[in-house]
Formats: structure tokens, C-alpha cells, sequence
């Protein structure tokens, strides 16, 4: 297959590199751009760190020397971030609802407060889930994830060239900023022959604004599985013709 990517750097290189040792071809069109904070964190009397993103733990790796506060990840693929920077980690099972139970699993509220490392743009309420339970939740904002205005020429050619056979979409927020920009460049048609490959029922949902040739959702929230779903589609695809 020939895959659009439309994750913001460097985790486009990654998953682009990751597919191509699977067989597939790849055109990178990121439609978010990561961009740093405020890094000024008092890290008095926490007990522990929270992330929800591997872009969180990139921010917080650069802004912090300590590695000897535990964190908690939202999934496999922050976890294994958090480890290569020198942190010592425990993995929930990819969402925010298991990352508090993880918190409540294994942390007790009066040891300290929980500082929770995100984008400017969340998805669900951890701090609320976690403050009802009785522990103190403080939220630092270290990076934003702005939509671009439009897409690498290399990507805007492939879509008007039918030459695109798929796009992998891991957020509401990409699959949304992705219409956008589609819909304002005039490119809505160009996803007809394209096959969507989404992380979960949101994102597939953000992006029925424009028509596609299908869409898949993986089964789990988890890298792996969509681009196990991915490698099922294009076997499918070649036992047909």
C-alpha cells in the first residue's frame, strides 16, 4: 500500500520508517505542528507525573533533569518513550480512563500530588476523575499542537494523483484538522479511492465530513494494532485481484 501519514514530526519519520519495514510506501503530510510552552514546573512534594502523549514525555524530558519521580503513561507507546528518557514508568492500557485507574491502582492520595503533563488540547478529564477520588491533580500545559494550513506539496499531489491507497489517523483532532484543510483546498473529492485507518470510533467519526473509499477502526487504541490492521487490508486487497 501506499500510505499517507499524517502525524506531526518526529513521530511521522517514526511510524513512516515502521511501515515501510512492513512492506509499505509512504508519504509524510503531517497536519499538526508541536510547539513548546511554558517549561517552568514546580515539582515540590509530587509523588508522581502523568502523561497522556509521547509528546508529553518528549516536553517533559527537556524541561526537567529529575529522573527520579515515577510516571505514569497513558499506553505502551508513552511508556516506551518515558523509559528510553531515563524514567522510571508504569504503562495503562491506552486511554485516559485506564491511566486512572492505574493512578488509583497504585498510588495513594495523601503521598503527594500528581502533576499532569499536556498538550493545550486534551481529550477527557483526568484531573476531575482523579480529584474525585481524592487526589490533588495539578495540570501543566507543555506544548500545543497546532493545526497547519495546508499539506506538504508531496501529499497534495499523491491525493490529486489517486496515488495515495490508504491514511492512518491516530487523533480526533488530526482527522478534524485534516478535513479542514481538504474541505478549504478544494481537495474534498480526492479521498474517494482512499481507505481511512483509524485508532478508534472518534476519530473515524471526525472524519465524515469528507467521503472515502472505507474506513477501518482498530480494536484496540494501540499503535500496533492499527498498523496490524493496515498490514490485514493490504493482504485482503492482494488475495482479491
Amino acid at each position: 500500500m501506499r500510505l499517507l501519514i499524517t502525524r506531526p514530526q518526529p513521530d511521522a519519520d517514526e511510524l513512516a520508517a515502521d511501515l515501510t519495514a512492513r512492506g509499505h510506501a509512504c508519504v509524510i503530510a503531517p497536519v499538526l505542528e508541536i510547539l513548546p510552552c511554558d517549561a517552568d514546573i514546580d515539582l515540590s512534594s509530587v509523588q508522581a507525573l502523568l502523561v497522556t502523549s509521547r509528546n508529553g514525555v518528549r516536553a517533559l524530558s527537556a524541561a526537567i533533569d529529575r529522573r527520579d519521580i515515577p510516571l505514569l503513561a497513558v499506553g505502551p507507546g508513552s511508556a516506551k518513550e518515558a523509559q528510553a528518557a531515563g524514567f522510571s514508568t508504569l504503562a495503562a492500557a491506552g486511554d485516559v480512563g485506564a491511566l486512572g485507574a492505574l493512578v488509583r491502582e497504585t498510588l495513594r492520595p495523601e503521598a503527594g500530588r500528581l502533576l499532569w503533563i499536556t498538550g493545550k488540547n486534551v481529550r477527557g478529564d483526568l484531573r476531575a476523575d482523579l480529584r474525585a477520588a481524592g487526589y490533588q491533580v495539578v495540570r501543566h500545559v507543555l506544548y500545543e499542537a497546532r493545526p497547519v494550513t495546508v499539506l506538504p506539496s508531496e501529499g497534495v499531489a499523491a491525493l490529486q494523483g489517486h496515488e495515495i491507497d490508504g491514511a492512518l489517523f491516530f487523533s480526533p483532532r488530526t482527522a478534524q484538522s485534516f478535513v479542514r484543510i481538504l474541505t478549504m483546498a478544494g481537495l474534498s473529492d480526492a479521498t474517494q479511492t482512499v481507505t481511512a485507518f483509524c485508532l478508534s470510533p472518534a476519530v473515524a467519526a471526525a472524519l465524515s465530513g469528507i467521503r472515502w473509499n472505507g474506513m477501518e477502526i482498530a480494536g484496540r487504541t494501540d499503535r500496533t494494532a492499527l498498523l496490524d490492521l493496515v498490514d490485514q487490508m493490504d493482504a485482503q486487497t492482494r488475495n482479491t485481484q
